[in-house]
């Protein structure tokens, strides 16, 4: 506790500075490999060693886009699925691995740790965000040492950014409302404030497979952030506080045969506070010290029938940094970290009434040091070298070393490869809770940090085609783990276990895409995935990694009129089939479910129209209405051991139309 409660007041003291960096300040210092080609106003792809790309709001805009999880509907290298077909818990899905190894970082700071995760996606409005940047394979020694498929940092929108107040409003064929609203306020030339709000209900009680449980729980969401900047010639300051409240209601509409109803219940409170400093030593040699801290309190309470979980979270991460250019060619980057986790637990996984609880404490305090050179030859040769040193309270020391390349020898292509190692601390209960509501017996094995390889090596292309280019993108990444921790389903049809393997468990992904701009207004994105990702079990056998699509095809397809008054935008995707839990048979001697889901389709679109002021949107997802036919296993029974609702590979509910409308009243 004492860790958690000297950064928190330290936060709080140092936030009546009110203040926060320009935009191209302290984001630009930290993210030297992170420059930006331009191919589309609204997705560009990094130009930095580092591969992945930038999603901007003109990316975001194209999709109803209500929170961070319903942000990467067009983008072709990211997945996001519902974790199970009762708590609306969504992961993301990179590389064809979950959303576990995949660092998320709010304007380059770690968040939404541990028990967060499972519904993080949900709890980052879209209308707050700016843009989003997606790397693949290992990232930068920087930001520490999990990210081991990727890394996503989402940027908010800023308090410098033009003065003035937006609102956002969108309503839906399920009966869900959200009211966004952002203001900023210029105090002086160099003080800045910014208010971000968030309300969200939902009043629906759909259940289109009338197997008695909504398809999708009813939440309520409160989400307010306060952010501050200041900023002279050499010292620039960034602050703020967030808040957040939310309610989910789920379950059986109403109780059968006698038996109390199956009710899922969660109530979350989130309070987070964070801070940047940056002193400006040199800038014709870019030479800057800057100190970067947040800390989060995090309290669920949730109930998956007679199972209950409660958590109360609070993670602490600081970190100094110190950056210098020698010449225009050499540079050197290097800091000292600090991260601390801590989980105070209490839960019941029976499912029987008034059966005891267990507690479960989970505390890890981890200083650590890096350092990062980077050459450059003009814009032919990026080369970046990084290594840390980390020493975990619970899994002792440990090196992180990461390389990256990129070589351009002309406009045509750019080449790019990468090779390092990853580490993760699993927390099971905080990170899989939804797994509580299953009927089946949920067991934690021995658990060891996780640790993968990952190798990758992609080419961008611009081909001549006519008088515009083709831009190609062509890519391939191998990770491979040396321990992970498996959600094993296979065990036994009335077990789920999650233990530590160390056999050998891999991911290859294979990746092309290409844009075109055939005349002005006009973008069209066609990709393909490829996935093959086998796992190790404990009974020492390898098998496909289950409820894992083996491919993905996207095509997205813009048009923008020539004033720029009106858009249209569709998306179709076809994800492949995959393997399922080994199937088990029944007392009346049918299968449980099939061994293999197939593939399917789903189709997205939205026309939008623009005014000076305001804009109005309406669209659709999932216009195929294609849905899983049976995502809840005995879901007449739900007391029983058979009852299953994680089995989710694809869509619980079918199509649904919206309609929202995006004002901007300038300075008021």
């Amino acid at each position: 506790m004492k860790p958690f409660a000297c950064a928190a007041l330290g936060l709080c003291l140092s936030t009546p500075l009110l203040a926060s960096e320009p935009a191209d300040s302290i984001e630009a210092t930290e993210l030297d490999d992170f420059v930006i080609e331009s191919s589309s106003a609204s997705r560009r792809r990094m130009s930095g060693a580092i591969n992945g790309e930038r999603i901007g709001q003109a990316e975001l805009f194209k999709a109803a886009c209500c929170n961070l999880g319903e942000s990467f509907s067009t983008s072709p290298s990211v997945d996001v699925n519902y974790s199970d077909a009762t708590t609306g818990a969504r992961q993301i899905k990179l590389l064809g691995l979950p959303g576990t190894y995949v660092q998320l970082l709010t304007e380059n700071m770690p968040a939404f740790r541990g028990s967060a995760s499972p519904y993080a996606l949900r709890y980052v409005p879209g209308p707050w965000m700016k843009s989003i940047q997606v790397s693949k394979g290992v990232a930068s020694v920087r930001n520490g040492y999990e990210a081991m498929t990727g890394q996503i940092d989402i940027e908010y929108l800023k308090p410098q950014d033009a003065q003035g107040v937006s609102v956002n409003a969108y309503f839906d064929s399920r009966l869900k409302l959200e009211l966004n609203a952002d203001a900023n306020w210029h105090i002086t030339p160099k003080l800045n404030t910014e208010l971000l709000a968030h309300f969200e209900n939902g009043w629906g009680h759909h259940d289109e497979n009338h197997d008695g449980f909504l398809d999708s729980p009813r939440i309520r969401q409160y989400n307010l952030q306060n952010r501050w900047n200041f900023f002279s010639d050499h010292y620039i300051f960034h602050g703020g506080l967030s808040w957040l409240k939310e309610q989910t209601r789920g379950g059986q509409k109403h109780s059968t045969d006698g038996m109390p109803r199956f009710a899922i219940d969660m109530d979350a409170d989130r309070y987070e506070a964070y801070m940047k400093h940056a002193f400006v030593i040199d800038r014709d040699h870019n030479s800057n010290i800057a100190l970067m801290a947040n800390a989060a309190m995090h309290r669920l309470d949730s109930r998956y029938g007679y199972n209950e979980y409660g958590v109360n979270e609070k993670n602490v991460h600081a970190q100094v940094l110190f950056d210098h250019d020698f010449t225009e060619r050499h540079s050197l980057a290097a800091g000292l970290s600090l991260n601390y986790d801590y989980l105070s637990q209490l839960y019941r996984q029976d499912h029987t009434e008034g059966s005891p609880k267990q507690s479960r404490r989970e505390r890890e305090t981890t200083p650590g040091a890096y350092a990062q050179y980077t050459f450059k030859i003009d814009g032919t040769l990026t080369a970046m070298a990084g290594i840390r040193y980390d020493h975990s309270s619970v899994y002792g020391s440990f090196l992180t070393p990461r390389f990256h390349v990129r070589y351009s020898p002309s406009r045509i292509i750019s080449l790019r490869a990468s090779a390092g190692k990853g580490y993760r601390t699993v927390h099971p209960l905080a990170e899989h809770n939804y797994l509580l509501a299953s009927g089946r017996t949920f067991t934690i094995g021995g658990l060891d940090q996780e640790k993968a390889w990952n190798f990758g090596a992609s080419a961008a292309l611009n081909i001549p085609a006519g008088s515009r280019d083709v831009a190609v993108n062509v890519e391939y990444y191998y990770t491979r783990f040396g321990s992970q921790t498996v959600v094993d389903y296979d065990r036994s049809p009335y077990e789920i276990a999650v233990y530590s393997t160390h056999g050998l468990s891999y991911s290859h992904t294979f990746q092309i895409d290409a844009s075109y701009t055939p005349f002005r207004g006009f973008d069209i994105t066609a990709a393909y995935r490829l996935n093959d990702v086998k796992t190790t079990y404990a009974d020492g056998k390898r098998r496909e990694k289950p409820l894992t699509s083996r491919y993905k095809a996207l095509l997205t397809l813009s048009y923008s009129t020539p004033l720029k008054l009106w858009q249209f935008d569709i998306t179709g995707q076809l994800n492949g089939g995959g393997r399922m839990p080994d199937p088990y048979t029944t007392a009346d001697g049918t299968q449980s479910w099939p061994s293999r889901f197939p593939a399917y389709f789903q189709l997205n679109a939205q026309i939008t129209r623009w005014f000076r002021h305001f804009s109005i949107y309406i669209g659709g997802e999932n216009l195929t209405n294609f849905r899983q036919k049976r995502p809840i296993i005995s879901a007449c029974d739900p007391w029983s051991p058979a009852f299953e609702p994680t089995m989710v590979w694809g869509p619980v509910h079918g199509a649904m139309a919206y309609v929202g409308i995006r004002f901007n009243f300038g300075k008021l």
